[in-house]
């Protein structure tokens, strides 16, 4: 399914647990699907969201492997770059338990932010991160290692699992500061839209607790409610473009 570059930039307009919220009302999974566990965080949460589509790759350091080396084996994921609707997020599942060594540092991370890559995440450590934090490459690891140890590449494309997702080559991800999410490729054009209405819902209820005018239970109350209605509306929008369909 085709996405837009504008319906990627719009999805990047929203942080991830706002995506998460949007995605609920369109009720396509069980609320507790979807999105990485807390093993998985932002290294850098101060950059703006990550979307993109997943290239994803089995990782293992803690012991030699048969052939190949990792250096090879980013040439081999860019390769298929071009093969995604949009920008890739490296997906890496480390398939040692606990994690050996990082999964990448500067110079993988540098090459693939040349080929056009949105992010990196691992559900093993990454190192340098002084360095590629000065690339505003946003990276989302379970942990940080001084070492490489073995590093190489078991393969490319196949599905992974990373805090307790399943990512499938070409999933589409969004992911900041809050962790990351999948998001459904059938919907996600309509996200932008619906999450605009979410955040004015919202900002019914934080604009009266943010002011600076007296405040008291009944008027939460009120405003709560407000939000409420406007949440009401916003499922049932998203009910009619369903049956729409």
């Amino acid at each position: 399914m085709s996405i837009s570059r504008e319906t990627l930039d719009r999805l990047a307009q929203f942080d991830t647990p706002t995506i998460c919220n949007v995605i609920e009302l369109f009720e396509v999974r069980p609320q507790h699907c979807g999105f990485m566990d807390g093993r998985i965080r932002a290294n850098f949460p101060h950059l703006p969201p990550m979307v993109g589509f997943a290239c994803t790759s089995a990782f293992r350091s803690s012991a030699p492997p048969g052939k190949g080396d990792a250096y090879a084996s980013v040439v081999d994921q860019i390769k298929t770059f071009p093969e995604l609707p949009g920008p890739a997020v490296v997906v890496f599942q480390d398939l040692d338990d606990p994690a050996v060594g990082a999964t990448f540092g500067e110079v993988m991370c540098s090459c693939y932010r040349a080929f056009g890559s949105a992010g990196l995440i691992t559900s093993g450590g990454g190192r340098d991160l002084d360095q590629v934090r000065a690339l505003d490459y946003p990276v989302f690891t379970g942990s940080s290692i001084c070492a490489h140890a073995h590093c190489h590449v078991l393969h490319v494309g196949l599905p992974v699992r990373v805090g307790s997702l399943v990512v499938n080559q070409g999933d589409l991800l969004h992911g900041d500061g809050n962790g990351v999410t999948s998001i459904p490729l059938e919907i996600a054009s309509e996200i932008p839209d619906v999450a605009t209405g979410l955040v004015a819902a919202e900002k019914l209820v934080l604009d009266y607790v943010r002011s600076e005018g007296e405040k008291n239970p009944e008027g939460l109350a009120e405003k709560i409610a407000m939000a409420g209605r406007e949440f009401a509306r916003l499922r049932e929008k998203v009910s009619r473009r369903l049956r729409g369909k």
